[in-house]
């Protein structure tokens, strides 16, 4: 049987990832790789030190290209983007589409806008602390807002942007560890579900994404086994992906996540091609 072996989000240093894309392909060769997808962050509308600078956009997309036609002969590699969607604050993913003729958008939510002031609570990052003053200064502490107004973002963002794959769905758990709210609590599983309703009639693949694991900041996939669980059962194309921000990474609690996988009942993954989509059975 033939090895598929592939990562679709890898972010270098033209975002807040390490060493340059020629790196990351030369130890993706070297470890067996098929293919290899760059999704650095793409530009927002504020300044930040996790994106891609405006003015270098140009510069990253051509030197993707570059190393596309450089190692054709020994790696399938993609030129995409990890967009976020904040309202007002973002661009739309049709801009960086028509810019920079992408494989494929990553569409990805990292911080939440309360609707009712304005303020943005950053949730990702490794820093507890940050995650929790962010929810009672922009949330007042109402827990239950904070993630409802995290999956009605993320809703919003698969209709009017439909990004081709969704990253870490249910990232807003990361920091909580169960001490705001019980992921088995009705009126999440009643959030996840409407997510997952649309997420299918849009046709977006879902990643499963590793990347809390190997750095020590949950003990879960993004999403849980539950949830993905649900996800195939209802027939939502499913990926595996390290979310790499160092070569080292590449294969970051990938073999695991793979058994993992292989133990929740579900038997293969989907795989991008500069032919499309096509699903492989799991190694």
């Amino acid at each position: 049987m033939k090895k598929t072996l592939s990562n679709y989000h890898t972010h270098n240093y033209y975002c807040d990832g390490k060493e340059s894309p020629e790196v990351y392909v030369k130890k993706a060769i070297d470890l067996g790789f098929n293919a290899l997808g760059f999704s650095s962050h793409a530009p927002v509308l504020f300044e930040n030190e996790f994106s891609i600078l405006p003015e270098k956009l140009g510069d990253y997309c051509a030197e993707i290209d570059v190393l596309k036609q450089k190692y054709s002969e020994q790696i399938e590699l993609f030129l995409a983007l990890e967009a976020d969607y904040i309202p007002n604050k973002t661009h739309d993913f049709s801009y960086f589409r028509k810019k920079c003729k992408l494989d494929y958008i990553i569409g990805s939510i990292h911080m939440i806008t309360n609707p009712e002031n304005g303020l943005i609570w950053f949730i990702d990052g490794g820093k507890q602390e940050r995650w929790d003053n962010g929810l009672k200064e922009v949330f007042g502490g109402d827990i239950k807002a904070g993630v409802t107004a995290f999956y009605h973002q993320t809703n919003q963002m698969i209709e009017r942007q439909k990004p081709e794959i969704l990253g870490h769905f249910d990232k807003i758990k990361m920091h909580n560890k169960n001490r705001f709210f019980s992921q088995e609590d009705s009126w999440y599983q009643n959030m996840i579900q409407e997510s997952l309703q649309l997420i299918k009639e849009k046709d977006v693949v879902m990643e499963i994404n590793t990347r809390g694991i190997y750095k020590g900041r949950f003990d879960e996939l993004f999403p849980s086994v539950a949830v993905f669980q649900k996800a195939h059962e209802m027939g939502i194309p499913l990926m595996l992906n390290t979310d790499a921000h160092h070569p080292d990474e590449l294969l970051g609690y990938y073999s695991e996540a793979a058994e993992i996988i292989k133990m929740a009942g579900i038997r293969e993954l989907w795989h991008f091609s500069k032919n499309g989509w096509f699903s492989m059975q799991i190694n």
